[in-house]
């Protein structure tokens, strides 16, 4: 069982890390370039349709992964009652943040693309994948203090 739970260990933490690395190239990378008209709105539309599977899959692997290590690391009154504990719970409240960032935020910059507009859905874009950035990175300073 110690190999099941190792291996899903590392299944959750890649998953985690691509995540938030993904999400953070979209914040940094992707967005501002869309703002300064520097890119397309065709190749756009198809890259945050991959972002967008990408995180989806994510999500889902993450869920259960974390999932089964909270069923299998805490018990009710642990999970309820401890600081570890509060701290994955704090984890869930933010994968659940980071998850409705992305897909506003998602939405938000896919609005106006038929349009052939990129700069002003960037902007509208902008304080959801700023916000899920924090997010992101959150997740993973409470990750890293859960190990």
């Amino acid at each position: 069982m110690a190999t099941v739970d190792t291996a899903i260990n590392a299944i959750h933490l890649v998953f985690a890390g691509l995540w938030a690395g993904s999400v953070l190239f979209v914040a940094r990378a992707v967005v501002p370039a869309a703002r300064d008209g520097d890119l397309d709105a065709t190749p756009l539309r198809g890259f945050v349709g991959r972002f967008r599977t990408w995180s989806r899959v994510s999500s889902l692997a993450l869920l259960l992964t974390g999932g089964h290590l909270a069923g299998t690391r805490y018990t009710a009154e642990t999970l309820l009652g401890s600081t570890r504990g509060y701290l994955v719970i704090a984890m869930v409240v933010l994968w659940v943040v980071l998850s409705g960032l992305i897909e506003v935020g998602s939405s938000r910059l896919v609005d106006g693309l038929d349009e052939r507009k990129v700069r002003s859905p960037a902007r509208s874009a902008t304080p959801f994948f700023t916000t899920a950035t924090v997010a992101a990175v959150a997740l993973l300073a409470l990750g890293g203090v859960l190990l």
